[in-house]
C-alpha cells in the first residue's frame, strides 16, 4: 500500500497509508448512488404533486449539487461515501483541511470527474507523488486511509537511539506505564484523525505533573518524552 509522508507544522514526519483508487472510486460510487437516489425520489414527489414550477424543481436540487462540499465541512473530510471505506480528506500539513480547502475541491471536482468520466482525476491520483486530484493539488489536501498509520512501539521509539544518547527530559522515567499509554493513544489521535487536541492535552497534563517547562512543538515533546522514557527503561 502506497503511504504519503505529511510533515506537520511540528516538524515531524507522518506516514499515512493513501487512500488507494479502490477505496477513492468506490467512495465515489456510493455517493454517486445516495445522490441518484435522492434526485430520483425528489423527482418523483415533484411528479406526483404536480408541481411544474422551475424554481422549485432547482430548490429540490440544491441538496444533491453541493453534497459533497456539505458532506466534507460537516463530516470533516468525509462523504457518506467515505465514510463507508474510511477514508478522509487531510492538509499535508496533518491538520483537518479548512472550508476555504473543501471549497476549492468542490469547485475543481467538474474538472477531475465530470470531464472524460474522471480520467483526469484517475491520472493526476496515479501520477503525483501524494495521490492528489487536481482539486486535492490546489487545496493542498490528500486522501487517506483512516486507521493505517504505524503504532508506537517501544521497539520504534528505542532502535534510533545512540549508544550515547543524552537524555532532554530526564523526569520522563518516573511516568507510569499507564501514562505512557495515554502519551502513545493521543499521539495515535494525531496521526489517524489529525486531531491535535488530545495531544495538546496530554502535553499539558505531562508539564505539569513533571513540573517540565519546554518550548518544543506539541508533537515533538511528546515523542521526546517517550525516547527519554524508553532509554532510561530500557538500561
Amino acid at each position: 500500500m502506497q503511504s504519503v509522508n505529511i510533515r506537520t507544522t511540528q516538524n515531524v514526519a507522518i506516514d499515512y497509508a493513501a487512500a488507494g483508487l479502490g477505496d477513492r472510486i468506490g467512495a465515489f460510487l456510493i455517493d454517486v448512488l445516495i445522490v441518484g437516489a435522492y434526485v430520483i425520489v425528489m423527482a418523483l414527489v415533484v411528479t406526483r404533486i404536480g408541481i411544474d414550477s422551475q424554481w422549485v424543481f432547482i430548490l429540490f436540487y440544491f441538496p444533491a449539487f453541493f453534497y459533497h462540499l456539505a458532506c466534507e465541512i460537516a463530516f470533516n473530510g468525509q462523504s457518506l461515501g467515505k465514510k463507508q471505506l474510511n477514508i478522509k480528506v487531510v492538509r499535508l500539513d496533518g491538520t483537518p483541511a479548512t472550508i476555504g480547502g473543501y471549497i476549492l475541491r468542490w469547485i475543481l471536482r467538474p474538472l477531475d470527474i465530470g470531464i472524460f468520466s474522471g480520467a483526469i482525476a484517475v491520472i493526476s491520483i496515479a501520477l503525483t507523488e501524494k495521490s492528489q486530484r487536481l482539486g486535492d493539488l490546489a487545496a493542498g489536501t490528500t486522501v487517506v486511509k483512516m486507521g493505517q498509520s504505524m503504532k508506537v512501539t517501544s521497539h520504534q521509539l528505542i532502535k534510533n537511539i545512540d549508544s550515547d544518547y543524552q537524555a532532554v527530559f530526564p523526569d520522563a522515567q518516573y511516568l507510569t506505564f499507564k501514562e505512557i499509554n495515554v502519551i502513545k493513544e493521543a499521539l495515535e489521535v494525531n496521526k489517524e484523525r489529525a486531531d491535535m487536541k488530545p495531544a495538546l492535552a496530554v502535553s499539558a497534563k505531562v508539564k505539569e505533573h513533571l513540573k517540565i517547562e519546554s518550548d518544543l512543538p506539541t508533537i515533538k515533546f511528546l515523542y521526546t518524552i517517550l525516547k527519554d522514557y524508553n532509554y532510561y527503561t530500557s538500561q
